[in-house]
């Protein structure tokens, strides 16, 4: 397949998907399509299903490349070798890509009444979350998958005595982070070239995970210290 055919086998499942974006995986190493002798890029169902694999774990478990990378020569080095014929169902083994940072997806628009009924909160909780700047919908006033883990955890929280004012600092750790990551990605968005923004996001992921792995034992540190 050329890649104009696989871009139009992703769009349906990947909407975002641009040729940019495959031809940035490829040069990231994460696909190797074979070469016409015209020079122009020939695609297996091998590598559309090795480039779905990619796009699933961003998507759904929003993880780095590189960790992804890992992911697939793991699975490449379990499968033996394959003749150009056959398929890697790499589709199958999509389970095999761990949460390490799951930060969940988008997902569908939410509304108001659908957060509070699939999280179980009453309304002034989620009143509460809005006007203490942790909960915000999106521009139409629905919010997304992302809100309802939001709610869920905030949630938890509330029922071991942390109200929701407690959490602001949550949130304001949150924000000064954000702004760190984004003084390093906005000049490479704004950069010149093919799959500037591209590799932009990909420095997201990888500093957004590392983030909260360094937030994460942070806290655990610190809780230990108090125990003792």
């Amino acid at each position: 397949m050329s890649i104009g055919s696989v871009l139009a086998l992703l769009r349906e499942e990947f909407p975002d998907v641009t040729i940019s974006k495959i031809r940035f995986l490829e040069a990231e190493g994460l696909i190797s399509p074979e070469r016409a002798p015209s020079g122009y890029r020939r695609f297996s169902t091998a590598d559309c299903e090795r480039l779905r694999f990619v796009l699933t774990a961003q998507r759904d478990r929003y993880l780095p490349l590189k960790v992804i990378k890992e992911q697939l020569d793991a699975i490449d080095e379990g499968a033996g070798a394959t003749s150009s014929g056959n398929t890697r169902l790499l589709s199958s083994a999509r389970g095999t890509v761990a949460p390490a940072t799951d930060f969940g997806t988008r997902g569908d628009r939410v509304s108001r009444e659908s957060l509070i009924d699939r999280t179980g909160v009453e309304a002034a909780f989620v009143t509460e979350l809005q006007r203490n700047g942790l909960l915000t919908p999106g521009p139409a006033g629905f919010f997304d998958e992302d809100a309802i883990r939001l709610v869920e955890a905030a949630a938890a929280l509330a029922a071991y005595g942390l109200e929701t004012r407690h959490l602001r600092a949550f949130k304001v750790s949150a924000d000064r982070e954000a702004g760190l990551v984004a003084q390093i990605a906005s000049p490479i968005a704004k950069g010149r070239g093919t799959g500037a923004r591209d590799r932009a996001e990909e420095l997201v992921r990888e500093i957004a995970a590392l983030s909260v792995t360094l937030h994460t034992q942070l806290v655990k540190a610190a809780v230990r210290d108090v125990l003792d």
